[in-house]
């Protein structure tokens, strides 16, 4: 599985941190930035830039780090295709992909620590697609509003 990362200057310590941890686990991992957490930037471009290579096949999960984790799960959800989840903790981390198939996982660097932050992305990463008849079912009522929607 390739995982790519990302964060604003608000989550810029814990990307490089959950990075490292990604690695040791031996996934292959693209670092998008931001690289300079002194420079202006805007969560919405480094959610973007995750999406685009979700979609582009050039990865399979993503996760992106900012302040409170809600604005990139914001943004990432504008995309079709991908299934963005704020998650804080280790059973909604692994639940997300099971039940929903969620391949971005948001995080706030402002809400909890880094020990809690590094296993909520294990878990995350861990996690497998159920298949389940009643996941599928919900999964494609999702798709079909989302092709409904996000013309």
């Amino acid at each position: 599985m390739r995982i790519v990362i990302a964060s604003d200057h608000a989550g810029f310590e814990y990307k490089n941190l959950v990075l490292a941890e990604i690695e040791k686990a031996g996934y292959p991992v693209k670092d998008l930035g931001t690289f300079d957490p002194s420079k202006a930037d805007d969560y919405p471009d480094h959610a973007q830039a995750v999406a685009e290579i979700i979609l582009s096949g050039r990865a399979d999960r993503g996760v992106i780090i900012c302040g409170s984790g809600i604005g990139v799960s914001v943004a990432a959800n504008k995309f079709r295709g991908i299934r963005a989840g704020v998650c804080h903790d280790g059973y909604s981390a692994h639940q997300c992909v099971e039940h929903d198939d969620v391949n971005v996982l948001c995080i706030g660097q402002r809400v909890i620590g880094i020990e809690l932050a590094k296993e909520v992305v294990g878990n995350f990463l861990g996690a497998v697609y159920s298949h389940e008849a009643r996941h599928q079912r919900r999964l494609d009522k999702i798709k079909a509003i989302e092709s409904r929607n996000m013309k």
